[in-house]
């Protein structure tokens, strides 16, 4: 009872935790995307522009850009709910957790796209974050060694896994790039998760050594 009291004395009031932020994030970024495709409706698609185009300088702002921008809303909501679900899920961690992850997933599934795309070619859409959420989740329970996220990695694997695998098969008019590169980088995501976290639970164990 002492420790709880002397806690909440000491914690601001109204100060949100790491996962309610990370949740927050989530909920964002895809406030975010529904936000620009309405505007890019609204211009007649000028926006989508904006994507990744392959080995062109101007094209490299997509790596940014891109996941924001939809070939309409029927593109848009395909990757919505799996983005939600699977950001959700991460969120769970805190919002360093969800910053972390996309961002790594975002460069390097932008940057594969960038340098691999065919030439001539506009890739724009979220499904490449989609894929780095579904394979760190699904993986990073390996790196880990932790017993929860094994079991998480399987209800992901079995309720998205048909759509991830079908979705790494070459086809036209899909950034199938997106989505292997984005799967790549949810594996290196997992793993360099797991050993920061390895790194900092070792630390924090060492006992401190007075002067």
């Amino acid at each position: 009872m002492v420790a709880g009291v002397q806690r909440s004395a000491l914690e601001p009031a109204g100060r949100r935790s790491s996962r309610e932020e990370g949740l927050a994030l989530v909920g964002l970024m895809i406030a975010v995307m529904w936000i620009v495709e309405i505007i890019d409706t609204a211009m007649n698609n000028r926006l989508d522009q904006y994507g990744i185009e392959p080995r062109e300088v101007d094209g490299l702002i997509g790596i940014v850009a891109a996941p924001f921008l939809h070939d309409g809303f029927g593109h848009l909501i395909s990757n919505t709910l799996p983005f939600v679900v699977m950001g959700i899920v991460i969120a769970l961690n805190g919002a360093a957790r969800v910053i972390a992850v996309t961002v790594i997933v975002g460069l390097v599934a932008g940057i594969g796209t960038w340098v691999i795309g065919p030439e001539y070619t506009n890739h724009i859409g979220a499904s490449g974050i989609v894929f780095g959420y579904g394979s760190y989740l699904i993986t990073r329970g390996f790196f880990n060694k932790s017993a929860l996220d094994l079991a998480v990695g399987i209800v992901i694997a079995a309720v998205f896994g048909t759509a991830l695998l079908s979705g790494l098969a070459p086809q036209d008019g899909i950034s199938w790039q997106g989505h292997l590169f984005g799967a790549i980088a949810g594996i290196l995501a997992a793993c360099l998760v797991a050993v920061v976290n390895k790194k900092v639970r070792s630390e924090s164990s060492t006992p401190a050594s007075a002067a």
